[in-house]
């Protein structure tokens, strides 16, 4: 059973969290248990300092040991000052008040990190993923997971371009996956393409993702919660697809804003916590419905110096394209990793590719605004704008001439009703 608390109109306030939390975490029966937490990196919004504590205050007696596991997926490693801000963690407290509770980081670039838990069969890959994709392919997660007893996966829930919503089990596969299956999923996702996934609860991914998550023997609780503002508008606990679906529903109804029209210009702000173009990149895929055939969504992020700290050397090989590029180039490009493919395919939007006379036609223009040269954006097939040359309020108040501002580029969906 799901314990939860949602509103539309108005956020949660921390007696209604910790209550919420208190009696979800009641009936896992986790006293005495060795509990490990799943927990977003901060490329991921939400009040995780409010949680941590809560956490903390109602489990560190209760519980055996009381850990927690950073899903980066493929993402950089946080060094301790970001996960203390990111945390709430006090000057001081790492070795006092939080001496008992040890903070691990994912490691999918390091092979000791995993143990295969199942393989999905060819014959379940293609009823899974409507015979886009047909494979065997192994599950590996993190193996610190059977080190515990009871694994709380504790993130939000947003609309995504790979999975549909963000959350629930998303935080095993990919968040502490290895390689194959991260690429597996995001390249199936790219074959969907972000238009037909990204705010759809039910996809090709997300089958994959509760059906790897089945070969987890170890007991799961789900802590999916809605994002409004700072706040929490919406925090369910109870069995992990449970959970998330409801935070899903919700979150549908907060995150997706809807327009009468589609735009000819949008401006995307990505925010500090998007500190390279793999994580900004997200302040295209929110906005991408949203844009008319021949428009332009500009990245405005002068902070952005890095096109990806991990994959940058592959991305600036292939550079971005539309998804039938690659498709219709297979034996050139299948060597290279499906989450680097499915990254460029989801940041150039939809298009064609004529082959036979090798013409690429994206839908959009996609252009940057932020610290990464002209000639590096030129070289990988996006559009350059000095960022120095926009001013964001200029860009405000001119949906009736067709140009949309957005201000928090990344999260929130953006849909014209016509698409």
């Amino acid at each position: 059973m799901v314990i939860g608390v949602g509103h539309r109109e108005r956020l949660l306030t921390e007696d209604e969290v910790r209550d919420a939390l208190a009696r979800g975490l009641a009936s896992a029966e986790l006293s005495d248990k060795r509990v490990l937490v799943i927990i977003p990196d901060s490329t991921r919004s939400g009040p995780m300092p409010l949680l941590f504590r809560l956490l903390f205050d109602l489990l560190n007696t209760e519980a055996a040991a009381l850990d927690y596991l950073i899903a980066l997926g493929t993402h950089p490693a946080m060094n301790d000052n970001a996960i203390d801000r990111h945390l709430g963690i006090m000057p001081g407290e790492r070795g006092g008040k939080y001496a008992s509770v040890r903070i691990f980081q994912h490691r999918w670039d390091l092979p000791h990190t995993f143990r295969t838990v199942g393989v999905i069969s060819r014959g379940d890959m293609e009823v899974l993923t409507g015979g886009l994709l047909v494979d065997d392919v192994p599950v590996m997660l993190n193996r610190i997971i059977f080190d515990y007893d009871h694994i709380l996966i504790c993130g939000p829930v947003f609309p995504h371009e790979i999975a549909g919503f963000s959350g629930g089990h998303k935080y095993l596969v990919p968040g502490i996956a290895s390689a194959e299956i991260i690429n597996f999923t995001h390249w199936l996702g790219a074959l969907v393409t972000s238009m037909n996934t990204i705010g759809v609860r039910d996809t090709p991914v997300r089958a994959i993702i509760e059906r790897a998550a089945q070969f987890v023997d170890r007991a799961t609780t789900g802590c999916s919660f809605v994002v409004k503002d700072s706040g929490l508008a919406g925090l369910y606990v109870g069995p992990v697809y449970e959970a998330w679906q409801a935070a899903a529903d919700l979150s549908a109804q907060l995150h997706i804003i809807y327009f009468d029209r589609s735009f000819e210009r949008i401006l995307s702000v990505a925010p500090p916590m998007y500190d390279d173009l793999w994580t900004g990149a997200k302040a295209m895929y929110k906005v991408e419905p949203a844009i008319a055939d021949g428009g332009e969504v500009i990245i405005y992020a002068p902070h952005i110096t890095e096109v990806s700290y991990t994959h940058g050397r592959l991305i600036d090989q292939i550079g971005y394209h539309v998804r039938d590029y690659f498709v219709k180039q297979w034996d050139r490009f299948r060597d290279f990793p499906g989450g680097v493919l499915a990254h460029s395919t989801h940041l150039k939007g939809l298009g064609t590719f004529d082959a036979g006379r090798g013409i690429e036609s994206p839908r959009i223009q996609v252009t940057l605004a932020t610290g990464i040269p002209e000639e590096r954006c030129r070289r990988i097939d996006l559009g350059y704008r000095d960022p120095n040359t926009i001013n964001p309020e200029e860009w405000a108040n001119r949906e009736d001439e067709g140009i949309l501002l957005v201000r928090k580029g990344g999260e929130m969906l953006y849909r014209a009703r016509l698409q």
